[in-house]
């Protein structure tokens, strides 16, 4: 499974984009925090839950920006912890155009607990490849970003876990999964001003997982006099997810989506949801 899912989702990137890529460290004018928490597929047992925190901002009167993260991603028997930080040189092409690159380096803390992994549906029947331990390994991490952004439109391609690290000291499991893949994203975004209190945001994520794995998503947002937004968004192959928040005095963020399971999967599962929570300090710049 961590094969497949090595880096958590986010139906709501498009609020922290921060998450996939380190270019958009000081790209606003002022410093904001961000916290996520996403239970996917209720109803599965051990199924992927994400929870996680970042701040990032600029630096006064530099063309520079800085920020850190935290996050925790638990499916059954594996979770990952992952922390780091980073930082990004901010470069304006022209008067409405801006463009930044940044790096992150961190830390992943990997754990397999041996006494969740069973034989058939008997709890008190562990794999004995495992001897019924936790497993802990860990590896040191690497996101780059490319940013280009304008106050109508935006664009960015990032690459994570650059090092393909090894996670040394885990027992080797069938699904092989003992190395940090490479993960790519290319997202894009156009915001047109439909009158005085409506805009209309539609926005592509592009992920590209290695070897050969993909997915897009392709999404439209409202925005209702800057301070309510609702969107809806297609996941390839099956996903169908809805979204909307509110922002109070332009400083407290709140949003909730819920993600629509359309595959076999959905049989199993009333769906995913995840809230965001976030605020933004004055302005430094």
């Amino acid at each position: 499974m961590v094969k497949a899912q090595q880096m958590p989702f986010y139906t709501q990137w498009m609020f922290n984009e921060y998450l996939i890529n380190p270019g958009v460290a000081g790209t606003f004018n002022a410093f904001q925090i961000r916290a996520n928490s996403r239970i996917q597929w209720m109803g599965i047992t051990d199924a992927p839950r994400t929870m996680g925190i970042s701040a990032y901002g600029p630096l006064k009167k530099l063309p520079m920006g800085y920020g850190g993260y935290i996050y925790n991603d638990i499916t059954g028997p594996e979770s990952r912890l992952t922390l780091g930080g980073s930082y990004a040189y901010n470069y304006q092409i022209s008067d409405l155009m801006h463009i930044s690159a940044g790096l992150s380096v961190g830390l992943v803390q990997y754990t397999l607990d041996g006494t969740k992994i069973y034989m058939g549906e008997e709890e008190d029947n562990i794999d004995p490849a495992f001897t019924g331990s936790k497993e802990t390994a860990y590896a040191p991490d690497a996101t780059l970003g490319i940013y280009v952004y304008s106050t109508r439109y935006f664009a960015g391609i990032s690459a994570h876990q650059l090092l393909g690290s090894k996670l040394n000291g885990l027992t080797e499991m069938e699904i092989g999964v003992n190395r940090l893949t490479q993960h790519y994203y290319l997202v894009g975004g156009y915001t047109f001003i439909l009158n005085r209190e409506f805009s209309l945001t539609p926005s592509l994520l592009f992920k590209y997982m290695t070897p050969g794995q993909y997915q897009i998503e392709i999404n439209a947002k409202t925005t209702y006099k800057r301070v309510a937004w609702f969107g809806l968004t297609y996941r390839n192959p099956f996903d169908a997810c809805i979204m909307g928040g509110y922002v109070y005095e332009n400083k407290y963020y709140i949003g909730l989506s819920y993600d629509i399971v359309n595959s076999e999967l959905g049989k199993y599962t009333s769906g995913t949801i995840e809230i965001m929570l976030g605020v933004r300090f004055d302005n430094i710049k």
